[in-house]
């Protein structure tokens, strides 16, 4: 399977997703093939979290305008934010997530599969 970099606008970083050339060889790599991205709150910095979580670590800050990619979703602590409150986190790379309190969704319930 090949691999792209996908900008997350506004970080300055890249990430690295598979991407389907060829028929998926499996549902994981089609929905991998699907992703989404969604922007943060206007006027947000948000902290990206190693878990889905207040109490997990902060690995980054995203900055205002950020735009970002949901590759999975799960549960966790509830938290509020502009867009209500939730306690769904999304998984936009490896190992870290964020609210989907301050996602711009459009919908308070799952719009990824849920992360194994």
């Amino acid at each position: 399977m090949a691999t792209e970099n996908i900008e997350i606008s506004g970080a300055g970083e890249q990430e690295t997703a598979p991407t389907a050339l060829a028929e998926p060889e499996s549902s994981a790599e089609a929905a991998t093939a699907r992703v989404r991205a969604y922007p943060v709150a206007p006027g947000v910095r948000l902290n990206v979290r190693s878990g889905p979580g207040t109490d997990y670590r902060i690995v980054r800050v995203l900055p205002e305008g950020t735009t970002v990619p949901i590759y999975c979703q799960r549960p966790g602590d509830s938290v509020t934010g502009p867009y209500g409150t939730s306690n769904l986190w999304d998984c936009i790379a490896n190992s870290q997530y964020v609210s989907d309190a301050y996602v711009r969704t459009g919908t308070d319930g799952y719009v990824a599969p849920r992360c194994a």
